[in-house]
């Protein structure tokens, strides 16, 4: 007589992988500072504890020519931008990006930065960071250049 654990095993699997894939929306909003000259571009992405890029969120701008510029973020990521483009951020303009994050990320050492740079004017890498943590949901994170401040919520 063989046993029959085909049927048990495949029933447990198909419970436990949709609880692996789970994510959950997570909100950037970056309100800018007031500058002079270019409207800005931006790269709004998650890193691990490392620093490496594992999720872009958004880049902001047009012209793909610039997107080095964001230096922090060009270097880690690799491969298709896997998140939504968009214009460039004038002076005093807000970004809100609302995108899927999953869960094993929040509160496990990964944090949200965004990197700007403006088209004949200076570059930022991290101008803004915040962890993905309960900790710090809703709570303004200072930027150090075009971006004022970088919040997180989910």
């Amino acid at each position: 007589m063989k046993p029959y654990y085909a049927l048990p095993l495949g029933l447990v699997a198909a419970v436990a992988l949709p609880t692996l894939a789970m994510a959950k929306p997570v909100t950037v909003t970056a309100q800018f500072a007031d500058y002079g000259g270019y409207n800005a571009y931006a790269a709004v992405y998650i890193t691990d504890a490392q620093g490496k890029v594992v999720q872009t969120l958004h880049v902001a701008g047009s012209k793909a020519r610039y997107y080095r510029e964001l230096a922090g973020w060009a270097r880690s990521a690799r491969g298709p931008i896997d998140g939504l483009t968009g214009a460039s951020i004038g002076s005093g303009g807000t970004l809100k990006v609302t995108a899927e994050v999953a869960d094993a990320m929040l509160d496990a050492g990964y944090k949200v930065q965004i990197d700007t740079a403006s088209e004949g004017g200076y570059a930022f890498t991290a101008d803004a960071a915040a962890p993905l943590a309960a900790g710090s949901v809703g709570k303004p994170a200072p930027g150090q250049g075009y971006v004022k401040s970088l919040t997180v919520s989910y």
